[in-house]
């Protein structure tokens, strides 16, 4: 700010999963490599607190495999995004999201470009360039901007990246898990053709499976931040948590509902839906969904919401639960990832 130094950020969705580090890594690097003389310096910006990083354990195993250092990356309390476009330097490109949460409502100005795979929630008129497609993963958008760029920009690194994070996304591109479209089996077959070097897909997808499963040690407040999303209406603020574990499992943890009460209570969430996911050998997912709320309307709302939704329909099934204040599901329908249940909750608040 000092320097009047323009600075274009690039910044992903705020549960930071690696969807959303790769892609503002691979976008942000593809945009310095090819811009023309840019006034602006880019910076791919992790939309977490640093110390939230070490959660993120898919992540940090693919970086540290692929030789880049923590102390290279940038985090959302290390950088004053407001005091930039309040000082009129900021430049602003989402990827894998396209709406702002609240907080940071005063930035949608800011916004220049938006890459997002997700349903389109809000429409923005030109000079913003949008691009939403539905496809398995952000990544795979970006894989495509950088190779319909000049050539050479795609180094073997930047390819590793964004072929571990397809294959992550899309479950090793199963057609059991109905994550994978044709454009993202075909980036990666792109990506593999371009760099043979490439570990075979199974390793990579094996690896990453295990390091984003692997909860040993962590608490149930770190599970519940890991993968967090957070929606809200003016009245209420409710976190969706997505959890790497099986939920009769999540639910014998001790302590839990007084961990439940406390997480949100210390947050100001007036609810949270855990969101669980198990797979088998053949990749298949298990999805289970708790439903928690002290305020017993608000629990209904959102209960009855998931129960009576048709877009897409969650075949969900009542599982018996613990306690009044938790309500538990199996959901049928396995291919209804977390992104087309935000919708749902969304509308419901």
């Amino acid at each position: 700010i000092r320097q009047h130094r323009e600075i274009h950020v690039v910044m992903g969705n705020e549960a930071c999963d690696l969807d959303s580090t790769v892609s503002a890594l691979a976008l942000a690097y593809f945009l310095a490599q090819s811009s023309p003389a840019p006034k602006a310096a880019f910076v791919p910006l992790l939309n977490i607190p640093r110390a939230d990083f070490a959660l993120r354990t898919e992540t940090t195993f693919l970086l540290r495999d692929r030789g880049i250092p923590a102390a290279s990356l940038v985090f959302r309390d290390e950088i004053d995004l407001r005091g930039l476009h309040h000082a009129g330097l900021l430049s602003l490109t989402l990827v894998d999201h396209h709406v702002l949460p609240g907080a940071d409502a005063a930035l949608e100005e800011a916004v220049v470009e938006v890459l997002d795979h997700r349903p389109l929630e809000r429409d923005r008129g030109p000079p913003c360039q949008v691009t939403v497609e539905q496809v398995g993963s952000c990544a795979t958008l970006v894989t495509e901007r950088i190779l319909q760029g000049p050539p050479g920009v795609l180094d073997g690194t930047t390819a590793a990246l964004l072929h571990g994070t397809i294959l992550l996304d899309c479950i090793n591109l199963s057609p059991a898990a109905g994550k994978a479209t044709p454009r993202d089996v075909a980036c990666v077959s792109l990506l593999e053709e371009r760099f043979p070097e490439l570990p075979a897909r199974d390793a990579v997808f094996g690896a990453l499976q295990a390091a984003k499963f692997d909860v040993t040690g962590l608490t149930t407040e770190q599970m519940l931040r890991k993968d967090l999303k957070v929606i809200s209406s003016d009245e209420v603020v409710v976190a969706i948590s997505g959890i790497f574990e099986d939920l009769e499992t999540f639910l014998l943890r001790p302590g839990l509902l007084q961990d439940l009460e406390a997480f949100c209570q210390g947050r100001g969430y007036a609810g949270l839906v855990a969101m669980t996911v198990s797979f088998n050998e053949c990749h298949e997912p298990t999805r289970k969904l708790a439903v928690y709320s002290q305020q017993e309307p608000l629990r209904g709302t959102l209960c009855r919401a998931l129960e009576e939704a048709t877009t897409p329909s969650l075949l969900l099934q009542l599982l018996p639960s613990p306690w009044a204040s938790v309500a538990t599901y199996a959901q049928g329908n396995t291919v209804a990832t977390r992104k087309k249940v935000l919708p749902i909750l969304r509308a419901a608040l």
